[in-house]
């Protein structure tokens, strides 16, 4: 008997209840390694609980919330079939907007869309989620694999994620802190992160005519390798750092360049001013802006350049800030100061030539 002839089904339509499943039994180890005393139940349940009491330590507890995804960096991992990754960058996407105000992260959940279930690709994914999550010290506490055959190829997938964080009221930080005199210090990026990756792809594909296993010398590596090094996770460096000097903002550094995004922060009447000559961005940036004939502007309001997170602190306390981040491994300078904004009609400006 034809399909036309018998009830039509989900398993027809092209959605596999059974791998879904599977997905989720090959998941929860990595979920569990992410598992902070405030989590209750396990992965399965409709809804992830958190038990909301530990709070109470908190004079005036504000709840942080923010959502991201990584953008057409899924492309590259497609391509790659490097699954493990991605979900590095999702956290960081998110957990790094969260700390900006000061806000611990406590738990995320993620959202994954497939055009075919694969359970072990799908676990890889959550995988990556899992140990992004376990370092910056949150708890992922459920999500959700959607199947949509037929809008997505049986390849195609994307992912993306929210968070929820926690600060004092009394320790928010943010433009109101700023003051003039202020140092900014710039923590260096592991790479592109997750933003830009549409220039990216238009400059090595289309202008460049490259391929992802094509060895680039000034990386060391292939090109695929290169685009898809995961982003750095700073929140646990930047909670560090509020704990044990005084910082009054940070900036997470993401879509819109290092200007745009630190003039978040910056209040009315205040400038600040970066100095280019102060670090070197990594190859990447240079062999993107080389390979596409891409103008400094250009690159600048749409990649990182070298710079990740960026923290404005009071001068006199930069030193120590430096020592603390370098204590924990992070490569951090202090790269410009706050100003009066005078004649300025931006917030923040970059001024001088990248060093090297």
């Amino acid at each position: 008997m034809s399909e036309t002839t018998t009830g039509a089904s989900y398993a027809a339509a092209g959605v596999d209840i059974e791998a879904g499943d599977r997905a989720v039994e090959l998941m929860k180890e990595w979920v569990r390694k992410t598992r902070r005393p405030e989590v209750l139940g396990g992965l399965g349940g409709f809804a992830g609980l958190f038990d909301a009491s530990a709070l109470k330590r908190y004079e005036r507890p504000l709840l942080a919330s923010a959502t991201d995804g990584v953008g057409t960096k899924v492309d590259l991992a497609r391509k790659m079939g490097v699954y493990d990754t991605i979900g590095h960058d999702l956290v960081g996407m998110v957990v790094d907007d969260l700390v900006v105000c000061g806000a611990e992260p406590l738990f995320m959940t993620d959202y994954i869309c497939v055009g075919k279930v694969h359970p072990e690709r799908v676990a890889a994914i959550v995988k990556g989620i899992a140990e992004g999550c376990v370092l910056a010290g949150c708890a992922l506490v459920g999500g959700e694999t959607a199947e949509h055959p037929g809008l997505l190829g049986e390849d195609d997938f994307d992912v993306a994620g929210a968070g929820t964080g926690v600060v004092e009221a009394d320790r928010l930080l943010g433009a109101d802190r700023i003051r003039t005199g202020d140092a900014v210090i710039a923590m260096a990026s592991s790479g592109l992160h997750s933003n830009g990756y549409s220039l990216v792809r238009h400059v090595v594909f289309d202008r460049a005519g490259w391929s992802l296993d094509r060895e680039v010398a000034e990386f060391g590596r292939t090109l695929g390798e290169e685009l898809l090094e995961p982003t750095k996770i700073y929140s646990l460096d930047c909670l560090a750092l509020a704990r044990t000097t005084e910082v009054h903002a940070f900036s997470h550094i993401t879509g819109g360049g290092l200007a745009a995004n630190l003039a978040r922060v910056i209040p009315d009447g205040l400038h600040a001013t970066v100095d280019r000559s102060t670090w070197t961005p990594g190859a990447v940036f240079d062999v993107v802006g080389t390979a596409g004939r891409v103008e400094r502007l250009e690159l600048e309001k749409t990649l990182n350049m070298g710079v990740g997170m960026m923290a404005v602190v009071p001068r006199e306390s930069a030193d120590a800030a430096l020592t603390t981040l370098a204590d924990r491994g992070v490569d951090a300078w202090i790269a410009g100061e706050i100003t009066e904004r005078a004649g300025h009609t931006t917030r923040a400006t970059l001024t001088g030539d990248y060093a090297g």
